[in-house]
C-alpha cells in the first residue's frame, strides 16, 4: 500500500537578509527523480546561517536555512537507489554538483562550478520537512542520537576538512572554541596531537570546556601559547586572527581558515609569513570527507555538546550563536 505524505510543512523562512526568519506553512514537497523526502528529526544552528541572514554569501530569497540536518526518509524519487522508507540520513551543506566542470572531474566536487548549498541555494532544515538530493546525503551511525548528530553535518564536516589539511600538524591551535572546534579538538586529542584552544578575551568558560575536552592549554585569541605551533585553525569570522595565528606558528607551519566567510585581513610584516608558513582556506566539503568523517566519528567516541531550542525559537538561537553565549553548538527540533 502507498504510503500517505502529508500536504502542509512547517518552515521558518528567511525574505531577504537582514529580515527575522518567520513561520510559514508550505505545501510538502515531493522529492524529484533523484531527490528523498525527509521528515527533520533536528537540524543544526550553523555560523554559515548567520552569514546567509546577514547577507555575506550567496543565497537565493526567500530561503529555508539549515544544512545540518538529521531526519527519516518518507519518500523516495524513482531514480534513487541504496535508500529505504524510515531510513535515518544526514543531510550536509553541499547539495548538488554539476559532475561536469573541471573540478568536479578531477575530484574538486567542493569547488564545483555550478553547485547547490542547503539552505542557502536550496532550502534547507529549518523545517519540518526537506527535500535533497539522495546522492549527497549520507547514513548517520547508530551511536549518534539526532539532536547530537546535527553538529557533525557541517561543524563536523569542515572541521574534519581544515584538520586534513594541517596535514600531520603534532601542535595545533584552534581559533573559535565553538561547534567546530570542541568536535574537532576531540578528534585531534584521539589522535595523539597537541591541541591548544584559543577564545574570546575573558571566555573563561569556553577555556574551561576546552581543557575538559583534553586541550593541553586555553587562553584568549590575543595570548602566545607556550610553544610554537605545527597549525592554526580559524574558525572564528575575524580577519585579524590570520596575522595573530601567523605569529604564534613555527617555520613550515600553516594557517588554514575554515569559515566560509571572513572579515578583511589586515596587512602584516612579510616576515610573519617567510620560512615557508602558509595561509590555506577550506572551502565546502566532497561527499568523501563525510564518509571518512562519520568512520573517525564512530571510532573517536565523539561526544557533542548541544542546545535544544524548538523550530519555531530559530530566531532566538541565531541570537545566542551571534552573542557568543553558546558553549557547544545550538540544535533546532521540530514538533513530533
Amino acid at each position: 500500500m502507498a504510503q500517505t505524505l502529508p500536504m502542509t510543512m512547517t518552515a521558518m523562512q528567511l525574505d531577504a537578509p537582514g529580515h527575522r526568519l518567520r513561520r510559514v506553512e508550505r505545501p510538502v514537497p515531493r522529492p524529484a527523480d533523484t531527490e528523498l523526502l525527509v521528515r527533520v528529526a533536528a537540524c543544526g544552528v550553523c555560523r554559515t546561517d548567520l552569514h546567509v541572514a546577514d547577507g555575506e554569501v550567496e543565497a537565493h530569497y526567500p530561503i529555508v536555512p539549515g544544512h545540518e540536518i538529521v531526519g527519516h526518509v518518507l519518500a523516495i524519487g524513482a531514480g534513487v537507489t541504496g535508500f529505504s522508507i524510515g531510513e535515518r540520513v544526514g543531510i550536509p551543506w553541499l547539495g548538488y554538483t554539476c559532475g561536469a566542470c573541471p573540478y568536479c572531474r578531477s575530484h574538486r566536487e567542493n569547488l564545483c562550478d555550478h553547485p547547490q548549498f542547503t539552505g542557502a541555494t536550496r532550502d534547507g532544515g529549518y523545517a519540518t520537512h526537506v527535500v535533497a538530493d539522495a546522492r549527497y546525503c549520507f547514513t548517520i551511525p547508530d551511536r549518534f542520537g539526532d539532536v547530537e548528530a546535527a553538529p557533525l553535518l557541517c561543524a563536523g564536516l569542515i572541521g574534519w576538512r581544515a584538520l586534513r589539511l594541517a596535514g600531520d600538524a603534532r601542535r595545533i591551535g584552534l581559533y573559535g572554541f565553538g561547534a567546530a572546534a570542541h568536535i574537532l579538538a576531540q578528534i585531534a586529542v584521539w589522535q595523539g596531537r597537541e591541541v591548544y584552544a584559543f577564545t574570546r578575551e575573558g571566555d573563561v568558560e569556553a577555556q574551561h570546556f576546552a581543557r575538559t575536552l583534553g586541550c593541553c592549554w586555553a587562553g584568549a585569541s590575543s595570548e602566545t601559547p607556550p610553544t610554537a605551533l605545527d597549525a592554526a585553525l580559524i574558525f572564528a569570522p575575524v580577519g585579524a586572527l590570520v596575522p595573530a595565528a601567523l605569529k604564534c606558528v613555527d617555520k613550515g607551519g600553516r594557517v588554514v581558515c575554515a569559515g566560509i566567510h571572513m572579515n578583511d585581513i589586515p596587512g602584516f610584516p612579510y616576515a610573519d609569513l617567510w620560512q615557508e608558513r602558509h595561509i590555506l582556506s577550506v572551502a565546502n566539503l566532497t561527499r568523501e570527507d563525510g564518509t571518512s568523517f562519520f568512520a573517525i566519528a564512530e571510532r573517536a567516541g565523539i561526544k557533542t555538546v548541544t542546545h535544544a531550542f524548538p523550530l519555531e525559537e530559530a530566531n532566538a538561537a541565531l541570537a545566542q550563536l551571534r552573542a557568543g553565549a553558546l558553549v557547544g553548538a545550538a540544535v533546532l527540533v521540530p514538533p513530533a
